[in-house]
């Protein structure tokens, strides 16, 4: 455990009960609230996880909708191809290979996936209300910057 003693009393106990639930639930590189947070946060993988809520899709497909609807430009084949297998990898999204010549492969969101999604919109919700407020502190933080 952390030693907190030169910060406030104040401040002490909370520090000291973030670093357990850190120990706890965070410690390693690969636990799950690293590995679902980095996904959160990551280019590609909550628009991915947004388009698979309206239907399921093939690769091809995902790529060129997010082509089209992503402001970061062009997705390769490779790194969509990446992010899908960390989805899955993590329950979000599950692969179908169908049985036909050539296969077909569709991927969907799973029961946890959509679980996740939903308190997502939750977040997404909140920066839509916040946004006029979220641009205020960032023109005013520029204005200082000036």
């Amino acid at each position: 455990m952390t030693d907190f003693d030169d910060f406030d009393p104040a401040s002490r106990d909370g520090l000291a009960t973030l670093a357990r639930n850190m120990a706890e639930h965070g410690a390693e590189r690969d636990a799950p609230i690293r590995t679902m947070f980095g996904l959160l946060g990551d280019r590609w993988s909550m628009l991915i996880l947004l388009l698979l809520d309206i239907a399921s899709f093939r690769h091809a497909e995902l790529r060129r909708l997010l082509d089209r609807m992503s402001a970061e430009g062009k997705i390769s084949q490779r790194v969509l191809t990446l992010k899908l297998r960390q989805l899955e990898r993590n329950g979000m999204v599950a692969r179908s290979v169908s049985g036909d010549v050539p296969p077909r492969v569709d991927y969907a969101l799973t029961p946890l996936g959509q679980g996740l999604l939903d308190e997502a919109k939750h977040l997404l919700g909140w920066v839509q209300s916040s946004r006029a407020r979220i641009e205020q502190a960032r023109a005013d933080f520029d204005a200082m910057e000036d």
